[in-house]
């Protein structure tokens, strides 16, 4: 069979299985930073969930792994990535050295499971070009589809999809059109296609439903959580970690701490169901959220009991949720432990640590642990240095603010928006009306400002500052601001900031979902998704 039909060469794909001042402040550094710390390395952390992959379509021999490494960090190291993936294999090619299916997908793997989806995409794109030598699966087309999504829009993985030969279409590819469906939050198109796949008997296991389930809880549509949990007992679809965690999750996002219980106990009575370090942080947060700190504790202890192997990220949970309980104690201990095992920390790891002594108020500790940090990076990561410009600015210390703020270019780093936003935050406090929209037009105007939008609080306040200093033009100019950047498109924002698109009265691009990636709550967002149904793949 031919690696890909020639109609769909040009598209992309997939998933995992069923498998996105102009004032110049005055520039000082503050003296805590001058201190010397000890230094680790460093090393970078993947998904909170772990995930599993695989590809059902290549065999599994024994072999030499140094091939596939090199081409990959060939690959993802490239000095001009807009040259493409392309211009590295042929290179290679043309040095002497032939690559095989099995060693190309191992690179895929790696550039995704690096968020890299523009250069895997490209890899099969190559290996499109050369169907005479590799033979294109039903898995390939589910990965293709998912990259295509990610790169190009769901609209794209349509067209793929309706491309592609019926022999083409199995579980898997229309697992990776749901999955997209699902991260683009298209509930009706998404509701559609879970039919088609009851139709056609590819709703026989709980990936789908967990996949449904994860958009239900985006959208905070919890009694459709419970109606796929329902469906699932009635098919007797057994239902799996991820689908008792996501219930879990549902029962307490409504404040229900007695149906959380039962889902619980449920759990634990299913002997195929061992319940995880994920089970327990999902329900230490909600605990947290209903105000029931020892209940939260004793869930804590639990995920610190059930951390296996070298994995991270369940480090970085409890850090966070002792910091939410408002332990401090014990988050200095999980720190003392979790580098006691790992050589060096990730920024990330660092930003858990900063984030909850700042919540607790300790800033002296938040300080002291920035400075380890700043010994230590490989990388500037200006929202590490955030969390202590925004304590600052809480605590009404606005000039301590500043020196922070400049700080971060004289430590190497760049201020992002949320930084702009931070300090404009303070000028608004202090009523200055024209520093603070100076600081909110950098922010609008910060490379990567398309993934951070301003927080309704300080465009709420922005707007009562203009109206108490009678300075409409200053408020329109904000308002301008949002609109040409697209937010009012968001509803929901829209309304919290008091603007709606139709009061404004123009075409505007659709507004993207923001994840922060350092959220402190459990929660199943799109990332999930997409490790349910790497399952599949490994399982085909």
């Amino acid at each position: 069979m031919l690696l890909q039909p020639p109609s769909v060469l040009n598209h992309r794909v997939s998933l995992s299985s069923f498998s996105s001042y102009s004032r110049q402040l005055p520039r000082q550094i503050p003296r805590f930073i001058l201190s010397k710390t000890q230094s680790f390395k460093k090393l970078q952390i993947t998904c909170s969930i772990p995930q599993v992959h695989g590809y059902g379509t290549v065999d599994f021999e024994r072999r030499p792994m140094v091939k596939w490494i090199a081409l990959y960090k060939k690959i993802s190291l490239m000095e001009n990535p807009q040259l493409g993936s392309a211009s590295v294999l042929n290179d290679w090619e043309k040095g002497g050295s032939k690559v095989t299916k099995w060693e190309l997908c191992r690179v895929v793997k790696e550039l995704r499971k690096y968020r890299r989806y523009k250069q895997a995409l490209e890899v099969y794109e190559w290996m499109n070009n050369r169907s005479e030598r590799f033979r294109f699966s039903a898995s390939d087309a589910a990965i293709e589809l998912d990259l295509i999504s990610k790169v190009r829009g769901v609209s794209s993985a349509e067209d793929y999809f309706l491309q592609l030969p019926d022999t083409l279409k199995d579980k898997r590819i229309y697992g990776a059109l749901l999955n997209a469906y699902v991260r683009a939050r298209l509930q009706e198109k998404a509701e559609s296609l879970i039919n088609d796949m009851r139709n056609k008997g590819y709703a026989l296991h709980p990936l789908p439903y967990n996949v449904m389930m994860t958009l239900y809880m985006n959208l905070k549509e919890y009694d459709k959580v419970e109606s796929m949990v329902s469906e699932m007992l009635v098919k007797n679809i057994r239902l799996d970690i991820y689908s008792y965690n996501i219930w879990l999750s549902s029962c307490g996002s409504q404040g229900s701490v007695e149906r959380m219980e039962r889902v619980y106990e449920q759990m634990k009575e299913d002997r195929s169901i061992i319940p995880n370090w994920t089970t327990f942080s999902t329900m230490a947060t909600m605990y947290i959220k209903m105000g029931l700190p020892k209940k939260a504790e004793e869930c804590l202890r639990n995920v610190e009991s059930r951390i296996t192997g070298r994995d991270r990220i369940p480090y970085h949970y409890l850090i966070t949720l002792y910091g939410n309980v408002g332990n401090t104690e014990e988050v200095y201990r999980v720190w003392k432990v979790y580098k006691s095992i790992f050589p060096s920390i990730p920024n990330l790891g660092y930003h858990a640590v900063i984030s909850s002594l700042v919540r607790t108020d300790d800033i002296e500790g938040a300080e002291e642990i920035y400075k380890e940090w700043l010994s230590v990076k490989t990388s500037y990561d200006p929202r590490i240095a955030n969390l202590l410009i925004g304590w600052y600015v809480k605590e009404g210390n606005f000039d301590k603010a500043e020196s922070f703020f400049n700080h971060i270019a004289d430590a190497g780093g760049k201020p992002n928006s949320s930084s702009w936003e931070t300090l404009a935050e303070g000028r608004i406090r202090e009523a200055r009306i024209d520093e603070a929209l100076s600081c909110l037009k950098e922010a609008f105007a910060t490379e990567g400002s398309r993934s951070w939008r301003p927080k309704p609080t300080n465009v709420s306040a922005f707007f009562s500052l203009c109206e108490e200093k009678g300075d409409e033009e200053s408020r329109e100019l904000l308002v301008g601001l949002i609109q040409q950047a697209g937010y009012l498109k968001n509803e929901a924002y829209a309304s919290q900031i008091g603007l709606s698109e139709g009061a404004i009265g123009s075409e505007l691009p659709t507004d993207k979902d923001i994840n922060n990636p350092y959220s402190s709550v459990v929660e199943y967002k799109d990332d999930n998704s997409e490790v349910l149904l790497n399952q599949l793949q490994s399982s085909a």
